[in-house]
């Protein structure tokens, strides 16, 4: 077994830890000095399982790792085209949603820019625990990996994304005979196209309707039956005004706000987010159902308002028992393999919340700045990126604030870096308005 010691440790690169690891090199070179970012994959790839060559981004590509807090950054998304040569191309097509693909494309192109903050990929996290003092004093953390090695860190950056949302009914089957959305593409492509499978697709939501129309052109033969809870499926119904909740300039007023006041906004903006597909993709969803009955095709169905009540895998076969929401019938449905697109488990992941039984938590809460609050006497300092939607508000999970988030994140480091010592969790007293000042001033 081998140790290694980092001052700041950040596990997964995506594009949050790659925004700080952006933020690092431009507010705190040295602290990017000895700074490591690590991810368990191989490569970087932004929603990996749904790469798909048709998806695009929903969000304007002036939301990238940097722009929003520095526009002249070297590494914002229109200097990656200028660099690849693709500005005037882009420029042309007029839109400002890049592919889905583009964006993966960038989130590399940054990663290969980086000349401080060093990244590892193939490096699995598989438990972080905290390191004290003889004193008992939380002095670090200790992240341990998959091969048996560790890294020990003072600061510690968590954004690994939400787990994904598996219906508890569905728990129990085999993992080849259901596929999340994340997995779509490694599980497709060990399947034959050619083949007549039964499929089933659970999920109202825009990964949903990804996975239905890929499906479309991966596996035509087979047949699909689509389930959803809801009515049917249903367009974002998010405006211009909405949009502006999304405002990292947002983020102060929704955490300022009392805890019930901060649930009904959640409430308000629940289906600008979830639940609901982009106008664009409802419309391709229903010119392709209008398509299939001019060709008298019925086997890629919807049903709806239905729920996936209990299932089992019986003679080869996934036996899904169907509860009709309106009459409360019940039926059976025989698939070979069932799709799921349904998001993200709403718990902190496995890691975050291992870290919070180690450190012995009672509840997992951060600061207006993203730190994790410990409640006791801590040298070191943890942070919680993607996961605090309930006290940063409903854009906390999206590219919309990433950008002021690392620099947010960065500049608490610092200030409880020439602090000294913080107390708690909360952020360091005193001092720290000044150190600010002097950062932001750089």
């Amino acid at each position: 077994m081998t140790n290694r010691e980092v001052e700041l440790l950040a596990v997964g690169a995506g594009p949050s830890n790659l925004g700080l690891a952006v933020a690092l090199e431009e507010l705190a070179p040295d602290l990017a000095d000895n700074a490591l970012i690590i991810d368990r994959n191989p490569t970087i790839e932004w929603q990996s399982g749904l790469l798909l060559p048709w998806a695009k981004s929903q969000v304007s590509f002036l939301k990238d790792l940097v722009t929003l807090r520095n526009p002249r950054s070297r590494f914002s998304f229109l200097n990656f085209l200028k660099s690849t040569d693709r500005l005037d191309a882009f420029i042309n097509l007029g839109n400002q949603s890049p592919y889905r693909l583009e964006i993966s494309a960038y989130l590399n192109w940054v990663a290969d820019s980086l000349t401080r903050v060093k990244l590892e990929l193939g490096q699995d996290c598989v438990a972080i625990a905290p390191s004290r003092s003889s004193s008992g004093a939380l002095t670090g953390w200790v992240a341990s990996m998959a091969d048996g090695s560790t890294i020990t860190s003072r600061y510690l950056v968590i954004a690994t994304g939400r787990d994904p949302n598996i219906p508890p009914a569905l728990a129990g089957l085999p993992s080849d005979r259901v596929i999340h959305s994340t997995r779509y593409r490694p599980a497709i492509a060990g399947l034959q196209k050619q083949l007549p499978y039964r499929l089933a697709l659970i999920g109202s939501s825009q990964s949903a309707a990804e996975v239905f129309r890929a499906l479309r052109s991966d596996l035509p033969d087979s047949d699909v039956a689509w389930l959803m809870r809801s009515i049917g499926p249903t367009a974002d119904p998010s405006s211009k005004f909405t949009n502006e909740l999304y405002y990292p300039s947002y983020v102060d007023e929704f955490f300022d706000t009392p805890a019930d006041g901060r649930v009904l906004i959640r409430q308000e903006l629940y289906k600008t987010n979830y639940s609901c597909m982009t106008p664009a993709m409802l419309q391709s969803l229903y010119t392709d159902f209008y398509r299939d009955r001019l060709d008298r095709r019925h086997d890629r169905r919807l049903i709806t308002l239905t729920e996936v009540t209990a299932a089992r895998e019986e003679d080869g076969e996934v036996v899904l028992e169907l509860t009709d929401r309106r009459t409360g019938s019940i039926t059976e449905l025989r698939r070979d393999m069932v799709f799921l697109g349904t998001g993200f488990n709403w718990q902190p992941p496995k890691l975050i919340q291992g870290l919070a039984d180690a450190i012995g938590l009672k509840k997992i809460d951060v600061t207006r700045g993203y730190r994790l609050v410990v409640d006791e006497p801590a040298e070191a300092a943890c942070y919680l990126q993607g996961i605090n939607e309930a006290t940063h508000g409903i854009g906390d999970s999206l590219l919309s604030v990433l950008a002021h988030r690392a620099k947010d994140i960065t500049f608490d480091v610092l200030a409880h870096r020439a602090a000294g010592r913080s107390d708690n969790g909360a952020s360091p007293a005193g001092h720290s308005a000044d150190i600010l000042n002097q950062i932001a001033g750089r």
